[in-house]
Order: C-alpha cells, then structure tokens, then sequence
C-alpha cells in the first residue's frame, strides 16, 4: 500500500510537467528541447522553493551558536564548510543522482517508494508499510512548519528596512498565510506559471548578491575544503552537535524533489539543480560567511544585510514572495498525499474538488485546507519569529529523510538486485549522515521540536486507527454478507420481479453481495434486467494504463462483476471508466444506469477488538467521510442510497 507524495507539490506542475508524469517520468530524452527547458524552469518553481528560501536563515542559525564565542574565522569557515557539503552528499548525491534513479513508473516520494519496496517482496511486509506510514506523517508536520517559518523570515526583513515596521511584522505574517490558503480553492494552475520565472529571478538574485560580497574576505572559498568541516566537528564537543542541528536547515526541501519527480522528470530536475540552484546557494553561503568574516555584527541576519540600503525593501519583496511560493508547493504537495493516502485506505475519503478540467494533479481538499491553515497560524502565534520556529524544524525532515534511506535500501537490495553487502553500503553511508543529523535535532525537542514529533504521532494514530477499523468493518462485513454466487443460485429458484435497465452497486468486497443489493431486494423486491456488481480497486503503481483498466467476469447471464483498476495517484472516476467498457461490446447506456449505494451508519461495540477510544476515533473519522457520489464522481440525480446500521 504505497503513496508518494510528493509527497511534495503535486497540484502545482505545468501542463509539460503532468505529461510527464503520464508518460511515467521519463528523464528527458523523450521531450524536444523546448520541452525539456519548459520542464526545467518549471522545477525550478514549485520542486526547490523550500530549500531555494533556506538561505534565509539557515546560516544565521547556525552560527548563533557560537555567539559566545565570537565570531572566529574556524568558526565560519566551519560552519559554511558544513553547509555546503551537505548540499552536496545529502542533496546532490543521494537525491539528485541516487534517489531519483529509484522511481515507482516515474513517480517519486515515501510512499511511492513504500509501494515500490512492497512489490519487490514476496508478502506484504507490515514494517515496510508503517514506515511509508511515518513518512507521510513526518511530511505533514513539515506542511505546517514550512509555511510559517518561511513567510514568517521574509517578512522580518521589513525590521532591516526601518525599526517601525517591527510591530507589524506578524500582523503582516498572519494576513499573507491566510490569504494564502483562502485562494487554494480556485487552483493554482495560474499561479504555478508564474512560480518558475519568480524563483528564476529569486536563484539569480541569491547568486549575485553572494558574489558582490566573496570580495569583502576571500578567505571564505577556503570553506570548500571539507578539512574546514570536520575540524569544527571535531573541535567543538557538544557544541558541533547543536550546530549540526541547525546547518541541517540549509537541505530542509530536499525530498520535495524527489516527492515531485513524477510531474517533471529525473532529468529537467537534475539540470535545474546543477546549472542553478546549487550554484546559487553555494555562492549565496560564501556571501554571507565573507560578509560576517568582514563585519561580525552582520551575525544578526547576514542574508538581508548582502543588500545595499536602497535594493533591502525591493529584496525583502521578493523575499516574502519567494516564500510563498514554497508554502505554495508544500501545500498542495499535502493535497497530493492526503489524496494519495485515501486511494491506499489510510484516510477515509474526503471531499477531493478538482480544480482543473485539463490536469489531474490539480486538486483541493476543503478539510486538508482547513488543518493546515489552523495548524500554521497556531505556530506564528506560538512562536513569534522564524529564530523561534527554527527550534521546531528539523526532527520532520530528517526522520523522513532516514525513513526514505530505509525503504530505498529494499529497493536497491530487491528491486534493482544490488549484494546485500553493495545495497548496505552504500545506503548505511546516508543512513550514518541522516542519524547524526536526527539526533543533532533531537536536541532541539523541547524547545519546539515537539511541535512536528505531535503532529506526526497524531496523524500516525489516525491512519492507523483508520486502517484496523476498516479491517475489522470489512471482515465483519465479509462474515455475515452472503457470497454473491450462492445469491445468484437463489434468484434462480425464487425468481424476484424483474424490471427493465442496468443497476451498478458498487461494493469493496465483490465476493459477496452488496449490503445495498439485499436492501432493495428485501424492500423492493425488484431486480433488474442487468446488474453489475462494481469494485473499485487501488493498485500500488500511480497509474493504470487505460486497457488495464477495467476487468470484467461474467457471473451469471445477467448478473457481472467488474473491477476498475487505478492508480494511487489518480482519482476514481468510475462513470467514465465504465463508458470505456461499452466501446469493449458490455451493452448498456451509461445514460439511464442506476447506481446503488450503501450508506453504513457505525456503532462502537464492546467486542470490537479495540479499544473504546479508538473506536470512537473510527466513528468519528467515518462520519467526516465525504460521500461515494462525489467521491467517485458519479451523477447525484441517477443515485440510489440505501441506509444500514453496523457495529465496529
């Protein structure tokens, strides 16, 4: 049961970016080179906004540790030193070149690659499936924090500006995060065409600031030398290991590239950050580490302080729009995993609006929406400024970094047929560098990092919940229904009134029949002339070809069982799936089809075999349910809902 998600801005690719994603991910040698450079620009905007707005305070961070100790050339020289090497082997290497190499049929992400690891191994592995569990929880928490730490750090720019604007800085916060998520209704497809020339400009601008400040001490391009990096590990005791906490600001983002490969492509993402993004950030760094080198009172926030006076208010802008841009792609990145885990059953369904008639990916969930807008404007509140909520970012990105390391080591050992000793290797490498970074932020747990560990370990209880319930609902189903072939036998000898048309019940379990089925027969007393008994089912790839869509077997001479395949990535429009089937010989007109529903109305019981807790978290979780009509897109005015009352 796989998800990926992109994890990471799943609604917000151009139109290039979702065929690429339909042609399975291709890298770029299957696209014109106008293509392939309209796929690049657009990476550029919604998969590196996260890591593209570190610069903002990662360095700050980092360096305010050592505050006490002055503001020595080791210190800078080791702390950017480790800036830069962990872009290069935590982002470089293992994302860019490695992870992006192990794709689900061009998709990337956790869950992605749980799915992957789940079909390489012989049985369904309940440890593979609880860490992709925990991916994707780690990756809420980070939805939350992303946003607020992003817009919140532009937007204290405005202090460098004039002292005067201090006293609205969060008022100003508060007012773009709500705007923000007040506009996700209307699709972001116009938006997104703009979120690639913005963060063009955005990686342009980091550059040359960078560049006209390497000038004020160029003793900073020693930081190139790793020996920089580990002498400061090395030297510092305790300390090098809080510092490390911060430096892991610099790669926070990372996994969105991997999450969001499906929707452009391994390769226009490899050339975005080669060509760009890393050169910027490197050049940025070493502006900052030369500035404060040159002007050690520059410490208190080196990146605003690269400006000149008269370009600081136009930088804080482009700033504060740079960032919302990187809440954007982490929002509707959150749009794509809630989606992707109601397809695999770890959320009940939840109403999904599609927001573009032209692009799947483009999606909206109202319930989704309203979370993370709560969850955001609880932390600007909580906190108050970004040097604050650095204390709670980290703990998120790195477990589900480690997590990512895990699941690709199935993949290399079974997938790609790697020695057990090759795959442990070279995956052990990352694994050692992720944990030293995940205890680094472990440090920071109490002073805000329990915020992300909360939200994980709530989502975590809610998919798990959700997940036992329904097992134990569809095996208390499954007992007590009766097998649809033993029901066929018994229409054959007590031959109910039949009436003329097709009637579709869609079931999740097409062994026995429907619950809605037995309903209008005890009710009715009807049956018509045709019936098809529908199953929807999820596989673990993100999309099913159109002929492998639809399966069919033929019960009886009027009664059929069909099972529509999709993908985890796709939504189940079962009306046009079913059309499909008429062009393959069925004969029915989809125009005068009645669908029958069932409507369970659920009870805590005492034997449930969970706890009386949980099991009120069921109900309560069943009843946010958004109805199978709208759900599977299926006609209101030709639905038939049937009513039952079930215990748990």
């Amino acid at each position: 049961m796989p998800q990926g998600v992109s994890e990471e801005s799943g609604s917000a690719q151009s139109e290039a970016g979702s065929h690429a994603a339909q042609s399975g991910g291709e890298d770029g040698h299957g696209h014109s080179k106008a293509s392939l450079w309209t796929l690049t620009l657009g990476s550029i905007g919604v998969v590196y906004g996260d890591i593209g707005t570190s610069p903002l305070y990662a360095l700050r961070e980092s360096l305010a540790h050592t505050a006490g100790m002055g503001t020595t050339e080791q210190n800078v020289l080791g702390i950017v030193s480790l800036l830069i090497w962990a872009l290069f082997l935590i982002v470089t290497i293992k994302y860019v070149l490695f992870l992006t190499r192990a794709d689900n049929r061009g998709e990337g992400g956790t869950l992605a690659l749980m799915a992957l690891a789940q079909s390489a191994l012989a049985k369904r592995s309940l440890v593979v499936l609880f860490l992709g569990i925990i991916g994707a929880s780690l990756f809420t928490g980070d939805a939350i924090i992303t946003p607020a730490i992003s817009v919140l750090s532009a937007v204290e720019g405005l202090k460098y500006v004039t002292p005067k604007f201090e006293a609205y800085v969060l008022p100003i916060t508060f007012v773009i995060l709500i705007s923000l998520f007040m506009v996700q209704s209307h699709g972001t497809g116009r938006v997104a065409g703009f979120f690639g020339p913005i963060m063009l400009i955005w990686f342009t601008t980091l550059a040359v600031l960078g560049i006209s400040h390497i000038g004020d001490d160029p003793r900073i391009l020693l930081a190139f030398n790793p020996e920089h990096a580990l002498r400061f590990l090395f030297s510092h005791g305790m300390l090098s290991f809080v510092v490390m906490g911060s430096v892991f600001l610099a790669v926070t983002g990372a996994e969105a590239l991997y999450a969001d490969m499906g929707h452009f492509g391994r390769r226009p993402i490899q050339i975005a950050w080669t060509l760009l993004v890393l050169p910027a950030l490197v050049l940025n760094y070493l502006g900052q580490g030369a500035l404060i080198l040159d002007r050690p009172d520059a410490l208190e926030n080196p990146f605003f302080l690269l400006a000149p006076d008269w370009a600081l208010l136009p930088l804080v802008i482009l700033a504060t729009v740079a960032t919302v841009v990187a809440s954007q792609a982490t929002i509707t990145g959150a749009f794509s995993l809630a989606r992707q885990a109601i397809q695999l059953g770890l959320l009940p369904r939840l109403e999904i609006q599609h927001t573009s008639d032209k692009q799947e990916g483009q999606i909206f969930i109202p319930r989704v929406n309203q979370f993370l807008l709560v969850g955001v404007l609880l932390l600007v509140a909580m906190f108050k400024s970004s040097s604050n909520l650095a204390s709670a970012y980290g703990i998120a990105v790195t477990a589900s970094m480690v997590v990512d390391s895990l699941l690709a080591f199935v993949v290399v050992w079974r997938v790609w047929k790697w020695p057990l000793w090759g795959a442990f290797s070279v995956m052990g490498l990352f694994l050692v560098i992720e944990l030293a970074f995940f205890s680094a932020n472990l440090l920071k747990l109490f002073d805000g990092g329990w915020v992300p560990v909360l939200i994980g370990v709530t989502v975590v209880l809610v998919m798990w919940t959700w997940m036992r319930g329904s097992g134990f609902l569809a095996s208390k189903t499954h007992r007590d229904s009766i097998p649809m072939r033993d029901l066929i036998r018994m229409l054959e000898k007590s031959k109910p009134t039949r009436v003329s048309g097709t009637a579709i019940f869609l079931t999740s379990d097409p062994q026995v029949a429907p619950s809605a089925l037995m309903h209008n027969l005890k009710h009715n007393k009807v049956l018509h002339e045709r019936v098809f008994i529908v199953n929807v089912r999820t596989e673990e790839t993100p999309r099913v070809s159109p002929n492998k869509r639809c399966e069919v077997e033929q019960l009886s001479d009027d009664f059929t069982r069909i099972t529509l395949h999709f993908g985890f990535m796709e939504s189940p429009r079962v009306p046009a799936a079913l059309v499909s089937l008429r062009k393959a010989g069925l004969k029915f007109d989809i125009m005068t089809t009645s669908f029958f529903l069932g409507r369970r109305t659920i009870k805590a019981s005492p034997n449930s075999g969970m706890p009386i807790w949980q099991d009120k978290l069921f109900i309560a979780m069943s009843r946010q349910s958004a109805n199978a009509t709208d759900f599977f897109s299926i006609p209101s005015d030709r639905v038939v809902e049937l009513g039952a009352q079930v215990t748990v």
